[in-house]
């Protein structure tokens, strides 16, 4: 029987693994490439406050990159629903992976996806934050089936969901703040301490 077991052990560690090499390669298109520093140009000026606030963005770059990630978060997300109902084939489980997938993926792919991808800064502004608001959705939909008592599926497939919707958010997040799209709030100025009287001798 323990001969039996191990057989019967084998086809879901081999399932693990080829969903864990799924997230990690899923997981690197998150990280946005650097763009090449260029050392053609030995003039050195002094940056000028106009230049500082206007930073040199190619929007059509940033578009390129957070739409990979943007319509990729959706191919995911409907890739484990659909894994997820294939392990058991019912109409209840069928509307509990389904649901929130099939509604996240079109937000992303209808909504979200043309605006990162249109070179407008404000759209580009409007796309992420939605991205952003969907992917903590997802991530809030994987906690709750991973916290559940009871799942009809095995539950692994649900942790690659959310440890890809994880990257997608602060992939979202940071391109946000980075791009300049979002200012976060400058702490305020400390208040002066007072000094000590000097003593003369």
């Amino acid at each position: 029987s323990s001969h039996h077991n191990q057989q019967n052990k084998k086809p879901t560690m081999m399932k693990f693994l080829t969903l864990f090499t799924l997230c990690v390669s899923t997981t690197t298109a998150f990280i946005a490439p650097k763009p090449p520093v260029s050392f053609a140009s030995r003039t050195v000026t002094a940056p000028t406050t106009s230049a500082l606030q206007v930073a040199d963005v190619d929007y059509n770059v940033i578009g390129l990159v957070v739409g990979q990630e943007n319509y990729g978060l959706a191919v995911v997300v409907l890739g484990e629903a659909l894994y997820s109902f294939l392990q058991a084939q019912s109409v209840g489980n069928a509307a509990r992976v389904f649901g929130p997938a099939v509604v996240a993926a079109g937000i992303l792919a209808v909504a979200s996806g043309p605006m990162v991808t249109s070179g407008d800064p404000a759209q580009i502004s409007t796309g992420l934050g939605i991205a952003t608001g969907v992917s903590v959705a997802l991530c809030a939909n994987y906690g709750l089936r991973l916290a559940a008592p009871f799942s009809p599926t095995p539950k692994e497939i649900a942790a690659v969901g959310l440890l890809v919707s994880i990257a997608g958010f602060f992939s979202f997040s940071q391109n946000l703040i980075v791009d300049g799209f979002v200012t976060l709030p400058s702490l305020p100025d400390l208040p002066e301490l007072p000094s000590l009287p000097s003593i003369d001798l």
